[in-house]
């Protein structure tokens, strides 16, 4: 194998030739490094496989990276700072980043169509997420939470309220409605309906029982 030395005349027109165009290997990366100067250049020599991203064999599976390039083959991008968030280095300075994630490095994190009511957009596990105050929750804290809860069909539309379907009302639409209310100590138990005492009958309690028929229900029969 002929090699070449940095003193001739053709060399040293290519060796400051690769010393315009590439950097040292010396980048900061836990990737395999192609090689760095001082090194023999030999017009012959071959790579196999080949010297990627337009690096240079200069010597039998030895390939001369260009700036931003690095590995045995010249195949790995560098990005410095390296991509963070899972991002992968897509060409010398370029991140490709995931969902959630943007800016230069993929430093930045983004919650598609953001964060409501007081919520922070924060990388968790990986993953862009919304971080909710403690009275809302939801992917984009968009729904209240109310601690009593909402019976008999009600929905929570803010922090402790609730939205009460007709018939109910209460700070948990627990308390039933009737119109007319419930005669005689009976109780309104749901929307327009009475439980009457025993000695009491009729839609709103508003009839007395007979007492044959009331010692009869009393008794238990």
């Amino acid at each position: 194998m002929q090699l070449v030395r940095l003193g001739t005349g053709g060399s040293l027109l290519l060796l400051a030739l690769l010393a315009a165009l590439t950097g040292p290997c010396a980048s900061r990366s836990d990737a395999p490094r192609g090689v760095a100067n001082p090194f023999v250049f030999d017009p012959k020599a071959k790579c196999e496989p080949s010297c990627k991203h337009s690096g240079i064999c200069i010597r039998n599976n030895t390939c001369f990276c260009m700036r931003g390039y690095e590995g045995e083959t010249c195949q790995y991008a560098n990005c410095f700072p390296k991509c963070k968030n899972g991002g992968q280095c897509l060409r010398p300075g370029k991140c490709g980043c995931p969902a959630g994630f943007g800016g230069k490095y993929c430093h930045k994190v983004t919650c598609e169509e953001g964060c409501w009511n007081g919520g922070e957009c924060k990388a968790l596990h990986g993953k862009a997420t919304c971080l909710c105050l403690s009275s809302w929750t939801g992917n984009k804290c968009q729904e209240a939470v109310c601690p009593q809860g909402c019976r008999n069909g009600g929905s929570c539309v803010a922090p402790g309220i609730c939205s009460c379907p007709d018939g109910w009302v209460g700070g948990a639409c627990h308390t039933a409605v009737c119109s007319q209310p419930c005669l005689s100590g009976g109780k309104c138990i749901s929307p327009e309906k009475c439980r009457c005492r025993p000695s009491h009958e009729g839609p709103h309690c508003e009839k007395k029982r007979s007492q044959y028929h009331y010692l009869y229900k009393v008794k238990g029969h």
